[in-house]
């Protein structure tokens, strides 16, 4: 995405800034004080996903978000630095280079599995983790094959991504954001449509999917400590509630809550109702094992 545009196209430009942690060029958004949450997207969005969350958490606490590496505003400084293992540690970096102790790691998706990262590696010490629809099994069926085959194609084609881009249309995009089980608003399809007609952002999309590997956290389940709530939307059609349930039932300090019905972009669809389970979970995190 072009930063000489960043007021024009993006919801709260006026709290962005713009950070060189090697290896990449960090885009971050901050408004509020209090005790940090860190908020972390997932694959395909970027900082406008949490345009309505941001806000209401902000009424209590300072919050902090980014975006993903070559995703929305932030450049990509090496490639082969999409996986989660890499991606934990890049973003540990910029985490210790802004003195950044988030009280909470939020991760919506994929995003979800960096916090879990994260916080195993020590990056976020004493932290909670919330997960908001987490996507936290391997790539199946279509996606398991169709992922890794769109990168080859790049990296034989590297004009690809942009052909992909140029053919994004509202109407693609808004039955994409459907096929989840979500409905949003004109401003946050257009807000995906911005993204899904900019190269650089498909590219690292795509990327970070084929490179996306999480065997080795999903096996380290039963030994990961940290104090987790999944909030799951029942209507989510690209990430089935019964993934965070089956991971939870893994964890010994993790539960699940439910958001009720709506879909995979919840917190982009109720924001206030999002916020509320957040609150919820930092005020009484859980105290020992299993799923609600």
């Amino acid at each position: 995405m072009d930063r000489a545009r960043l007021a024009e196209l993006w919801p709260h430009a006026e709290t962005s800034r713009f950070v060189d942690v090697r290896p990449h060029g960090w885009h971050l958004q901050e408004m509020g004080s209090g005790e940090t949450l860190l908020l972390i997207h997932g694959a395909g969005g970027a900082t406008q996903s949490w345009r309505a969350l941001m806000p209401e958490l902000a009424r209590t606490h300072r919050v902090v978000a980014f975006d993903m590496p070559g995703q929305g505003f932030t450049r990509m400084g090496a490639r082969m630095r999409c996986g989660l293992d890499p991606l934990a540690e890049d973003i540990a970096a910029l985490l210790a280079a802004e003195r950044i102790a988030p009280a909470a790691v939020i991760g919506h998706s994929a995003g979800a599995a960096v916090a879990l990262r994260l916080w195993e590696t020590g990056a976020a010490p004493g932290a909670t983790v919330i997960g908001i629809n987490p996507a936290l099994a391997k790539f199946e069926g279509v996606a398991g094959w169709l992922f890794p085959a769109m990168a080859k194609m790049l990296a034989i084609n590297p004009f690809a991504a942009g052909f992909l881009a140029a053919t994004a249309s509202e109407a693609s995009v808004r039955r994409l954001i459907e096929g989840t089980g979500s409905r949003l608003d004109p401003l946050g399809i257009s807000l995906y449509r911005r993204l899904s007609s900019d190269p650089a952002h498909v590219d690292a999309t795509i990327t970070m999917m084929a490179q996306w590997r999480l065997d080795g956290l999903i096996d380290r389940l039963p030994g990961l400590a940290a104090p987790t709530t999944f909030l799951v939307a029942e209507k989510d059609a690209a990430v089935p509630p019964e993934v965070a349930r089956r991971a939870a039932e893994r964890m010994p300090r993790a539960r699940v809550r439910s958001l009720g019905a709506l879909g995979h972009l919840a917190h982009e669809e109720d924001a206030p109702a999002v916020a509320a389970a957040i609150r919820h979970a930092l005020a009484d995190p859980p105290p020992g094992a299993g799923a609600a």
